[in-house]
């Protein structure tokens, strides 16, 4: 199967590599696709080199699906070109996921959308992807009525420039500044940017992909996104009401058995989900469940997962496996 992977040298782009090999995806050929100032590097992949294309010989070369991971604008150039060539493409930036004829997908919860004819297919919010899977479970058993979100999200999800930020910071060297303040040692309550609401686009994200994913049109969310100097790793604490009666050991026994989900629940034994145990996973970690004393039928959640993995590469990749399965192998 011909695959291509647009943004292929960007952190995101690189664990999409790690994890088509870890998944034996089956590429029989690789277009490691990448910016003009790229072309022409060797990217490394099961053991052989590849080089670099550029959009148009990728686009021409008509690879039988494109993992996307290059920014919504390239996403919204160039994706349309490649599904004209018959590409698949699975999409990781926010470019295509609130347009309703396009699949926001995330296997474990909803594989139904993705319908058979669908040429662009969404990969959602980093955030919103690891808080859904701990959440369908818990749907199917007792309903969603409310989610308050807030979030402590690592500086991996902006990209290698705030990683190089936060360690020249923590080294006492100067750097380009990405975020309007420093990093290190601190907390900024401000994930991309601020809208006329008073919320950040990030915030919107959870609140808007979440009612698509799930299929509940108006369920109320409301989300505070802050960013934290952790390198890798997003972590979520979520109070979740629920439309019916529930028990804490029904809950941790649902998500016991919950595709893609790890249960850490023994604050005793000081055993609960935290980003550099989660760092280079694929699973979705859960614990600190509580039930809220002001609430009823309320439930506290801590919910932590690579995001680089989980978050991005993983889902799509996992896609990419459903879709791969319905396509013939040439």
């Amino acid at each position: 199967m011909k695959v291509a992977v647009v943004g292929a040298t960007g952190l995101v782009g690189q664990q999409m590599l790690e994890v088509l090999a870890e998944a034996r995806f089956p590429v029989t050929e690789l277009i490691p696709v990448a910016s003009e100032k790229s072309v022409g590097r060797i990217v490394h992949f099961q053991g052989r080199d590849y080089t670099v294309h550029s959009m148009e010989q990728a686009i021409e070369a008509a690879p039988q699906i494109a993992l996307f991971s290059a920014g919504g604008s390239i996403s919204k150039e160039y994706a349309p070109l490649f599904a004209g060539k018959g590409t698949i493409v699975i999409d990781n930036s926010s470019a295509w996921r609130m347009e309703p004829h396009i699949p926001l997908v995330v296997p474990e919860v909803n594989p139904r959308a993705l319908v058979p004819d669908a040429r662009i297919i969404a990969n959602p919010n980093c955030s919103t992807i690891q808080m859904v899977v701990a959440l369908k479970p818990l749907h199917e058993a007792f309903g969603l009525k409310r989610l308050v979100i807030s979030t402590y999200q690592s500086v991996t999800g902006t990209g290698k420039n705030a990683v190089d930020q936060l360690m020249a910071e923590r080294e006492g060297h100067e750097v380009q500044a990405v975020y309007p303040h420093p990093i290190d040692l601190n907390c900024l309550p401000h994930c991309d940017v601020f809208l006329d609401n008073g919320y950040t686009k990030e915030e919107m994200k959870l609140v808007h992909e979440t009612r698509k994913i799930m299929d509940i049109p108006h369920l109320r969310v409301t989300a505070t996104a802050v960013r934290v100097p952790v390198v890798g790793g997003h972590s979520e604490s979520v109070n979740v009401e629920l439309e019916r009666p529930f028990q804490l050991d029904a809950v941790r026994e649902l998500l016991r058995n919950a595709p893609g989900v790890v249960l850490q629940d023994d604050p005793a034994q000081k055993q609960y989900p935290m980003p550099l145990l989660a760092r280079g996973r694929n699973e979705v970690f859960v614990g600190r469940l509580r039930v809220d004393e002001g609430n009823p039928n309320t439930l506290n959640m801590w919910i932590v997962a690579d995001n680089l993995r989980k978050g991005a590469a993983t889902n799509a990749v996992q896609i990419a496996q459903l879709v791969a399965s319905r396509l013939p192998v040439v």
